[in-house]
């Protein structure tokens, strides 16, 4: 399982919902290569643990967890009291890894298709408590551009469309936005500079699309999230 890191301490309100990459996933993701790239082929035995750990500088827990990763996968199979045994280049890729190797304007454009959508379904589907956590995010992102915490603001913005999308009332397009917004985030790291000057610009088209999701208006709340999505403010 990945797991949630949170952006602050315990004291606040803010956690970062962008799951990262755990040590186990970067062990498996390494030793797929290692299978696709024939250093370990189909009958092959791996290496023991220690020496596994050794080869990718992690710990026994990292080692047994991304084995089992590969084992669900039907790559790898391991027999007790005898080792893991490579059974199986059969590796399909997640929807997360086409995403992360995606271009920006691929992921760009899955975007503009989904998040006028999942506006309108949240300014339907959404409750009072969805809607406070909305605003929570909103309000972050307005503070954080304020005072130029770039990084802040940038996972603050990341954060109120994810909680739109937790409130659209549809798990898989949920889901789909929600790795999607990996992908933002990074996009943001790179293009903003660590400049917060655009997003105190959209702050207003922000609000006015929680106020649509308030209202229950969902005509309106589509029609600005994709203003929003092709930046015209």
């Amino acid at each position: 399982m990945q797991k949630i890191l949170p952006l602050y301490s315990s004291d606040d309100k803010m956690y970062m919902q962008i799951q990262r990459k755990t040590l186990a996933q970067e062990v498996a993701d390494r030793l797929i290569q290692g299978i696709i790239n024939d250093e370990y082929a189909i009958g092959d035995k791996l290496p023991t643990e220690p020496e596994l750990m050794k080869i990718y500088g992690v710990g026994r827990s990292s080692i047994r967890e991304a084995i089992k990763i590969l084992s669900i996968k039907g790559v790898l199979s391991v027999q007790q009291g005898v080792g893991t045994f490579v059974i199986s280049k059969n590796i399909q890729e997640s929807l997360e890894t086409k995403i992360n190797k995606a271009e920006f304007n691929e992921v760009y454009e899955v975007r503009s298709l989904l998040d006028s959508k999942i506006a309108a379904r949240a300014a339907v589907h959404r409750s009072e408590k969805e809607l406070e956590t909305i605003k929570m995010y909103l309000d972050l992102r307005d503070q954080f551009a304020e005072e130029n915490q770039a990084l802040k603001c940038y996972q603050a913005d990341i954060n109120f469309h994810i909680s739109i999308a937790e409130a659209c009332g549809n798990n898989l397009l949920k889901e789909i936005y929600k790795i999607t917004s990996k992908h933002i985030f990074r996009t943001f790291e790179s293009s903003h500079n660590n400049n917060t000057d655009s997003f105190k610009l959209s702050q207003k088209i922000h609000a006015d699309l929680y106020s649509c999701i308030e209202n229950k208006d969902p005509e309106n709340a589509a029609r600005i999230a994709q203003l929003i999505v092709d930046r015209v403010y």
